[in-house]
């Protein structure tokens, strides 16, 4: 009786440690929302790979510590571009390094990241994209003043490196920056 009763205890042990048959669900990989085509087809997109928000948070560490070197290094090697909240395109990396040392003169900009979200979809041709999206908020120094803005950025991550990235910005309310403080 001993051995039916310890026989019937493993089997139900062993039974309560297998996962249901829907469980493969959890390997597989999250649909987290969707992308529109220029033709208005949803293009599935689902979470991506947390070495984009590493390389991007290392990215960002590098602009608020004017190390352009290492912001020249991260970009990709071929055909970067970063299109500006103020309709800037500027296209390569030794462009970018000409924009970023005069507006860090300038501006003396400082980013808080608040969020960084990252995506992946696979294209048409069957490639993966891999993007990071990000929100910040930025406090720059303009004629003595300082000004604080939020900022999105969008960045196309390719090969571990930003292929290219978005600014878009908004100057921050006085009724925001003091929510932001609390």
């Amino acid at each position: 009786m001993k051995k039916l009763i310890l026989a019937s205890l493993s089997i139900a042990l062993l039974y309560a440690c297998v996962p249901p048959a829907d469980s493969n669900q959890a390997s597989a990989p999250q649909e987290i929302g969707y992308q529109i085509s220029d033709k208005g087809e949803k293009i599935s997109l689902y979470g991506g790979d947390m070495a984009a928000v590493s390389l991007w948070e290392t990215y960002l560490k590098a602009h608020n510590e004017r190390d352009l070197e290492t912001i020249a290094a991260l970009n990709a090697e071929k055909d970067f571009v970063a299109y500006g909240p103020k309709g800037e395109v500027i296209k390569g990396t030794e462009a970018h390094m000409e924009f970023l040392t005069t507006w860090f003169e300038q501006t003396n900009p400082t980013w808080t990241t608040k969020f960084l979200i990252t995506n992946m979809y696979t294209d048409k041709e069957g490639k993966v994209q891999q993007w990071i999206t990000s929100g910040h908020d930025l406090t720059l120094t303009v004629e003595g003043e300082e000004v604080k803005v939020n900022q999105v950025h969008d960045g196309l991550v390719v090969d571990g490196k930003i292929k290219m990235f978005t600014v878009n910005e908004r100057v921050m309310v006085e009724e925001q920056e003091e929510k932001a403080k609390e």
